[in-house]
């Protein structure tokens, strides 16, 4: 389908092309020529990888929709709206923000302020090549330049920048005020992401020192799981989440069939995120990678499934579907080296294990996160980024601990050290009337199930619930 697409669409730009004055057309075809004799792809493999790695930055886009189903499927109805309104403007605030100064501070060249630890820059620049050592862009110095435009790169990292943001918005869902919320996305994304992204990606401290992370299970997951465990903290529990007693009251979520779709779109929006990371469309890269991916997923949903059904007698689809989402943070650390065996055991069916336990572990130190953010991207990601070593190089185990330490305790830092400064300037919690009233009617005056929402207020206001 998505080849059917970029047919109508480049006949489309035929068409729009034959109605240029000539004059302008040969002189954009004469600004992008390239001696292809320099280059390390053919003219052909160039644009097969400039296409297969669009095709992945849309895949990847689909997943804030999935993020989008997930979190509001497994929070409470009266909420649903003000998730969506979040899930809507992540995805805008973080592809503007690494367009304004993400991507340079996150690919900085040649260009530190700090030698390899911070860099800053505005804007994206260019329309040049990628071709090994060979780039047509200023200031640009990219890790893995296999042959693909600086516009193709900067689409697919774009999307890659707001996950992050995605991921802490699950954690404080329910009682989160909205504008607080945004300027921390736009504060996270656009400074926190692409510098701890730049040590690794851009080529700085950690690339220098063998660091791995294929994908992003720490430089995506690990660190936004990390702001979730520090929003989470900062704004409390939700009302009548624990007794006073410590116990913990299961808020179930409203809808399981948004969840599950949620959940299938992210496992659909996967391939993109590792098999685009591949960064060229060599056949036997990117088909292993897509298959690893497949495979821990499956491992991580089967053993926490298990784990729900042994543990709490009962088996549990959204522990199911938790398990899925942890088999695809841990592998994304490495896809490309364990065998399938290593992929469904050692990382997908311990991930949903650890994932598992995890939610428990959290529930006991009476964190609460709606959706288990904390667990599924925090923990498996740091797991994840471990797993490099664990079934790869061993000689790399110490600075893949040291890697994911370093970006974990960065993030939920910076991410505590905004929300705290927000909470004292102007709050970051609505009200309690707001929260049990529901954050669609607070913040939006807006209801996702209008006639549920009045039965719902009625029946609270008659002293019923």
């Amino acid at each position: 389908m998505l080849l059917s697409i970029f047919a109508i669409v480049g006949l489309s730009c035929t068409s729009v092309l034959h109605a240029q004055d000539a004059a302008e057309v040969v002189e954009t075809a004469a600004a992008y020529t390239y001696d292809w004799s320099k280059s390390e792809v053919t003219p052909e493999m160039f644009a097969v990888n400039n296409l297969w790695i669009m095709i992945a930055a849309m895949l990847v886009f689909i997943m804030h929709l999935g993020f989008a189903m997930v979190e509001s499927g497994l929070t409470r109805a009266k909420n649903t709206v003000n998730i969506l309104f979040k899930n809507t403007m992540i995805p805008m605030i973080g592809i503007v923000m690494y367009a304004v100064c993400g991507w340079l501070i996150m690919y900085p060249g040649d260009s530190w302020i700090v030698d390899g630890v911070f860099a800053f820059g505005f804007g994206i620049g260019g329309g040049g090549i990628y071709n090994g050592g060979d780039v047509l862009y200023e200031g640009i110095t990219p890790a893995y330049s296999t042959g693909y435009t600086v516009w193709t790169d900067f689409l697919f990292q774009g999307m890659f920048a707001a996950t992050c943001a995605t991921i802490v918005s699950g954690a404080v869902a329910g009682r989160v005020k909205l504008l607080p919320f945004l300027i921390f996305s736009i504060l996270f994304v656009g400074i926190l992401y692409p510098i701890t992204g730049s040590w690794k990606w851009g080529g700085g401290w950690l690339d220098a020192r063998g660091f791995a992370d294929f994908a992003g299970s720490t430089l995506v997951h690990a660190v936004g799981g990390a702001g979730a465990l520090a929003g989470a903290l900062i704004l409390g529990p939700r009302i009548g989440k624990f007794g006073k007693d410590g116990t913990v009251h299961p808020i179930p979520g409203h809808s399981m069939p948004l969840a599950t779709i949620g959940v299938f779109l992210l496992w659909f929006g996967w391939f993109g995120f590792n098999g685009g990371s591949e960064l060229s469309a060599d056949p036997a890269g990117v088909s292993y990678v897509l298959v690893t991916t497949t495979i821990a997923a499956c491992g991580g949903g089967i053993a926490c499934a298990i784990c729900s059904w042994v543990v709490g007698g009962k088996p549990d689809l959204s522990v199911a579907l938790n398990g899925i989402l942890a088999g695809l943070v841990s592998i994304t650390a490495g896809p490309d080296t364990p065998t399938w065996i290593e992929a469904l055991l050692g990382i997908g069916a311990v991930s949903g294990v650890l994932c598992y336990f995890a939610v428990l572990f959290f529930d006991k130190l009476k964190i609460d996160d709606p959706v288990g953010a904390i667990s599924v991207h925090g923990v498996c990601g740091i797991y994840g980024t471990l797993c490099v070593a664990i079934f790869g190089d061993m000689s790399l185990l110490g600075i893949q601990a040291l890697g994911t330490a370093v970006c974990f305790i960065t993030s939920f830092v910076f991410a505590a050290v905004v929300f705290g400064i927000l909470k004292a300037t102007m709050g970051i919690r609505v009200t309690e009337e707001e929260e049990i009233e529901g954050l669609d009617l607070g913040e939006h005056e807006m209801a996702a199930y209008p006639d549920f929402q009045r039965t719902y207020i009625k029946s609270y206001e008659a002293g019923e619930i």
